[in-house]
């Protein structure tokens, strides 16, 4: 089984999908725009994101050897709801700006250009593939307690969280704190 790294290139490059060509861009403003669907986030292992319909918006500015990346990401996707499990439909709106450097990434310097995030890419490389960035900054844009809207939830999950049976503690050589109940005598 290839890497996971390797699966994703394959993925992207049958699909021709999320590739920006570097040789052969001319000076100026050039437009891209993909639909992100469930095959892009399935195609990322352990992705939370279940569905997805997605619109990346691309403006890639060219001057001699500066390169900026405009992406805007907007529409809707599915994940887990923490609380009942079921499917929630959650909005998104991600805005990425890079600026792409050729050569080796130095230590020294910063990694950010005003509002631009710095991206490093080899002198060799004759394309940017943007499928990482537009996975890593939609993931990014969601929160970190993913919930329904207050009663929105699963009422037969609500109901069975709501009946809160006690659990009850062990008692004896089974319980791992059983050691520590004289610490404050």
């Amino acid at each position: 089984m290839l890497p996971l790294r390797a699966q994703i290139y394959l993925w992207v490059r049958m699909n021709g999908e999320f590739i920006i060509p570097l040789n052969g861009l001319t000076t100026g403003n050039h437009e891209y725009e993909w639909r992100v669907g469930k095959e892009f986030f399935e195609s990322f292992e352990n992705s939370e994101i279940l569905d997805a319909e997605l619109v990346a918006s691309v403006v890639v500015e060219k001057s001699g050897r500066y390169l900026g990346i405009d992406c805007d990401v907007t529409g809707d996707v599915t994940v887990e709801c923490d609380r009942c499990l079921d499917d929630l439909i959650m909005p998104v709106e991600v805005e990425v700006k890079l600026s792409v450097k050729y050569g080796d990434e130095e230590s020294s310097e910063e990694h950010r250009e005003g509002e631009r995030e710095v991206v490093f890419i080899p002198e060799t490389d004759a394309e940017f593939d943007m499928s990482q960035i537009i996975y890593d900054y939609v993931c990014l844009a969601l929160p970190m307690q993913r919930v329904h809207e207050e009663g929105d939830c699963n009422p037969d999950a609500m109901a069975h969280l709501a009946a809160g049976e006690p659990v009850e503690a062990e008692t004896g050589e089974n319980n791992p704190f059983s050691a520590l109940k004289d610490m404050f005598k």
